[in-house]
């Protein structure tokens, strides 16, 4: 069962960030499963939400619920194979397929990977009340690519640190419907939850209506993202981009994309059905036998959390319906 715990801010905690003196509690014990919490809304001061950054003041009251752990157990196991590019005792570099779901969902408790690895390794790291071990980062089903995965807490943690404070190297691929003139540029906006289609993300726009492109001190109505991009080659109205990220928000690359005016080939969610039909007849029917949309995570740098050696790997498009695309180079 969750349990909740009620504590004054005494002396020797007065002017810790919020995450850190919460990482000091025994049961929670690192900054990434108190930054989990603290997310997930799970903790209050003085009765209030606030952010990691808070600094806590003597007589604060801190709240904190540490929900039950999921149980390893309880996910079924999967006989699928994974495409492995690096193993150490510490951590493995996996190159996903297009269709594979991360971690169960509602709608998806099995085949994802990660019942495929809690079928072929012992003691992943767990976070709080969640059926995602090891998972440090995660990429859309559609989306093929390369991912990270923690093999211990350590390692989780050091990870997910190095994704926060953006050091790590995420290059994506993306083919958009469209020429676009400018050979490369940046996007940046607030992202959160479509006001009516709650599946989807969406800008956040201000009161004329217009996308926040500027960061806002204390903003609380969504999540700083930024998205560069570079033209690679242009062919029969599609452009195939390389993007490399500087957040890792949810559906970033295809929110950006699409909100610039060019949805990514095969993404219905974002708009690519309809601007599909300017494209000739023989490539709609093409992209309509894809089966996905056209997102690949190419190229994943980040420094291994006990060595320090900074370790980068590349995966190129992989060779099934998309490989009849001129556009993807293969």
């Amino acid at each position: 069962m969750s349990q909740t715990i009620s504590k004054k801010i005494n002396h020797d905690q007065v002017g810790l960030r919020l995450d850190k003196a919460l990482s000091l509690e025994s049961d929670i014990q690192s900054r990434s499963r108190a930054e989990q919490l603290i997310d997930l809304g799970l903790v209050l001061v003085n009765t209030k939400r606030v952010k990691s950054s808070y600094q806590l003041k003597e007589g604060d009251l801190l709240e904190y619920t540490v929900p039950k752990k999921s149980d390893e157990r309880e996910l079924t196991k999967s006989t699928s194979t994974l495409d492995i590019l690096y193993e150490d005792e510490d951590l493995l570099v996996i190159n996903k397929p297009s269709g594979l779901v991360v971690h169960p969902a509602p709608g998806h408790y099995e085949n994802t990977l990660v019942n495929i690895l809690i079928s072929q390794i012992s003691n992943l790291s767990m976070g709080f009340g969640e059926n995602r071990p090891g998972i440090v980062h995660r990429i859309d089903k559609e989306t093929s690519g390369i991912l990270v995965v923690a093999k211990n807490d350590f390692t989780h943690e050091a990870l997910s640190l190095q994704f926060k404070k953006k050091t790590t190297r995420r290059i994506y691929e993306a083919v958009v419907i469209g020429s676009i003139k400018t050979t490369e540029g940046t996007i940046q906006s607030y992202l959160s939850r479509h006001p009516i289609h709650r599946k989807k993300f969406s800008s956040v726009l201000d009161d004329q209506k217009k996308v926040i492109r500027s960061q806002i001190q204390d903003f609380d109505r969504g999540k700083w993202a930024v998205t560069h991009f570079k033209v690679i080659k242009q062919l029969e109205g599609l452009s195939l981009l390389q993007v490399q990220l500087e957040t890792g928000r949810t559906h970033q690359i295809r929110v950006h994309l699409s909100e610039l005016g060019f949805p990514i080939v095969g993404d219905g969610v974002y708009g690519a059905q309809k601007r599909t039909k300017v494209l000739s007849t023989p490539l709609q029917k093409e992209i309509q036998n894809l089966g996905r949309f056209l997102l690949h995570a190419k190229e994943l740098g980040f420094e291994h959390p006990r060595t320090g050696q900074w370790l980068n790997f590349t995966t190129p498009w992989p060779l099934d319906k998309i490989g009849k695309l001129k556009l993807t180079g293969l």
